[in-house]
């Protein structure tokens, strides 16, 4: 049938049958040559080590949660929360890639139409951000058809790293982090409910007038969590600062 392997649900729970039965699913799987994603799981534990198959766990609150959670709960301070507590863990399937992205003021939980909290590039910058070697899309398949330009870069960014760098933080407020593939690094940098401006250094000299790739929130980002931008940009002293709106990010491809 051509599967390559399995997004497994619902476990829900890290008593001793359930253990036994995710070292089961991965044995199983590698003998027939299927990767495995283990979703209503509990955080990473050391089952990779055995079982490399198994390319990720879910074991965070995920942006599922904004179908059905109030308008009390607050995903934004979340995600700056996580890369600094689970995700040192190991890679979560958090299931990103909202092209319904709602400011704080316009967020309402809808089942049938599901928004995410904060602003379109701040999803784009959860692909970098967050550690998933198999990485997801969340939303319905025309409205990436009709977001051609974002559903390009969602699907060009690589899934594992040869190489990361913690370049600014401070955790539940924001994160400024760059990753390299090959000889492309990717920066990115996603931040709480207030505005900040944040500036990368960057992890490798470059000339002045040296091109980037930046995908920074729109003008109107604040109002409309779905205005975004995207500029090429020329690097001075080997830095570039950026500017976030209110549950914000932004992504530079170098």
């Amino acid at each position: 049938m051509g599967i390559a392997g399995w997004k497994v649900d619902f476990m829900n729970r890290d008593d001793q049958p359930m253990v036994a039965f995710f070292e089961e699913a991965a044995r199983t799987a590698a003998k027939y040559h299927q990767f495995v994603d283990f979703h209503g799981a509990f955080k990473p534990a050391g089952l990779t080590r055995t079982w490399p198959n198994v390319l990720n766990f879910e074991g965070v609150n995920g942006l599922e949660q904004l179908k059905w959670m109030g308008t009390d709960y607050d995903q934004v301070t979340y995600d700056v929360t996580i890369p600094y507590t689970r995700l040192v863990a190991g890679p979560c399937d958090y299931t990103q890639g909202a092209m319904r992205n709602a400011i704080r003021q316009n967020y309402y939980p809808c089942d049938t139409e599901p928004m995410s909290q904060g602003t379109r590039c701040r999803q784009l910058a959860e692909y970098v951000i967050f550690d998933a070697p198999f990485t997801m899309l969340c939303d319905a398949p025309t409205a990436y058809e009709q977001e051609p330009e974002c559903t390009g870069f969602i699907a060009s960014v690589p899934t594992v790293w040869d190489e990361t760098i913690a370049l600014d933080g401070k955790i539940g407020k924001y994160i400024v982090m760059a990753r390299r593939s090959g000889g492309k690094w990717y920066l990115a940098a996603m931040n709480d409910w207030e505005a900040r401006d944040v500036t990368f250094d960057l992890p490798v000299a470059v000339a002045d007038g040296t091109e980037a790739t930046l995908w920074r929130d729109g003008v109107n980002a604040h109002r409309n969590g779905q205005d975004y931008r995207r500029e090429t940009v020329q690097i001075k002293d080997n830095k570039v600062t950026v500017h976030l709106a209110p549950g914000g990010g932004c992504v530079i491809e170098l």
